[in-house]
């Protein structure tokens, strides 16, 4: 009898030993699966953890409740492989997290700075998601979250982009936040990198060959920065960059302003003096006047001396006035002469001038210029009509021959009375 009892005594003590780690407990304000060691207890407005918690947790749901800290109490949970903490009012990530941890989900909470010890010892931690908060400084200790392929760091404080991000990290999420700035050597070890997300951010420029070392970069986002397009000092290497990477690229920084893109530059000095020169005659050329305007057809045509060219001869440039003749010498009338024309019909349509036009309706020219030229009426709205060379007063004047009978007649009637006067 006592043998049996002692039988008894025994197993009841097994069963109260082994039976709760082998069957498992589900707390009361939780939902449990896979023997109870995938246990979710979010949305239950919960302050403390609940009770009943097995040690070999590998998924733990505390999500949409109202933690504030768990600092020390998530450690006895060895086997934990993914945490979500997500939506609660804590202010740091909880201390000393078991190292077995793949993923942690600590969104929509107060946290304000990512401390290193935060992460020191998550050797195993695959994803991090931290986005947000209220993270004003992210520290990162070097060499460490050696497993670490996804990191979430969107929608905080940041001024300035981590620092010694693990080498093998995939996705890199910094969108939404305050970054104007990359330190050198940021993203040098980053060769493992596919997507890179730095949208909405306040980025103006990027350093030189900040993005250089991505090789492996698949996907980057670019849009929603205040970019500095007309710095040609700083803006430049982006833009580059942005067209000649095999990445897509989302939002490239100044795609709506042609002028903004790379050209390669022009080495050579003769284009470059020329193209100078151009822009000096552009700039040092008169405005045209209104009857230039109205007749930008009218071109001259530069014709030999002695030809005489009746119908209207296009004038050699719209945007440049005819030039004054000089009044003295007469070496200039050598070459040709420029008589304007132009018919009443087409001057009744201007408009009366209050100042003097050096501009042509329609251009005559013929061999020779006439001394008075620069005395040539110069308003727009007078009837053009053709000048007459007058004869200057040092030459000798020949008289045509139209003046030249009188004379002979005179000396015909004089030898007749001289005749009469001998007879």
């Amino acid at each position: 009898m006592e043998y049996q009892i002692l039988n008894t005594s025994t197993c009841l003590l097994v069963l109260l030993v082994f039976i709760p780690t082998g069957l498992g407990i589900c707390p009361s304000s939780c939902k449990c699966s896979g023997n109870d060691r995938n246990v979710d207890c979010s949305g239950r407005n919960l302050t403390v953890l609940p009770q009943g918690l097995q040690d070999n947790l590998t998924y733990l749901n505390l999500s949409f409740n109202q933690f504030v800290d768990l600092d020390h109490q998530l450690t006895r949970f060895t086997n934990l492989r993914t945490l979500d903490i997500s939506n609660n009012w804590l202010k740091n990530v909880p201390a000393h997290l078991p190292k077995s941890l793949w993923e942690l989900y600590a969104t929509n909470n107060n946290i304000k700075v990512l401390q290193k010890l935060d992460t020191a010892y998550q050797w195993n931690l695959r994803v991090l998601d931290v986005s947000r908060n209220m993270v004003e400084r992210a520290v990162l200790i070097n060499n460490t979250l050696s497993s670490l392929k996804f990191l979430n760091l969107s929608s905080n404080k940041l001024w300035t982009v981590p620092t010694n991000m693990p080498y093998n990290i995939e996705t890199v999420d910094l969108s939404n936040n305050f970054l104007s700035q990359i330190l050198p050597g940021t993203l040098v070890r980053l060769q493992h990198l596919t997507s890179l997300y730095l949208h909405n951010n306040k980025f103006s420029y990027i350093p030189d060959k900040a993005f250089d070392q991505l090789s492996r970069l698949q996907v980057i986002t670019l849009y929603n920065n205040p970019w500095s397009c007309s710095d040609n000092q700083t803006i430049p290497y982006v833009l580059q960059w942005a067209q000649g990477t095999a990445a897509r690229v989302l939002g490239a920084p100044c795609a709506g302003q042609p002028w903004a893109r790379p050209t390669a530059p022009d080495s050579s000095p003769t284009v470059k003096g020329t193209e100078a020169a151009d822009r000096d005659a552009s700039a040092a050329a008169p405005e045209p006047t209104k009857a230039t305007r109205t007749h930008k057809q009218l071109k001259a045509k530069e014709v030999p001396p002695l030809v005489t060219q009746r119908h209207p001869a296009p004038f050699p440039g719209t945007e440049r006035p005819l030039p004054h003749s000089p009044a003295g010498p007469q070496e200039a009338a050598a070459t040709r002469t420029i008589l304007l024309q132009a018919s009443a019909e087409g001057n009744a349509s201007l408009a009366p001038a209050t100042a003097p036009s050096t501009t042509p309706m329609t251009l005559s020219i013929t061999s020779g210029m006439p001394t008075n030229f620069s005395k040539m009426p110069q308003s727009t709205t007078a009837t053009f009509r053709k000048e007459e060379a007058t004869p200057s007063a040092t030459e000798p004047r020949v008289p045509s021959r139209a003046g030249r009978w009188p004379v002979g007649l005179l000396w015909l009637l004089h030898a007749l009375a001289v005749a009469l006067a001998v007879a």
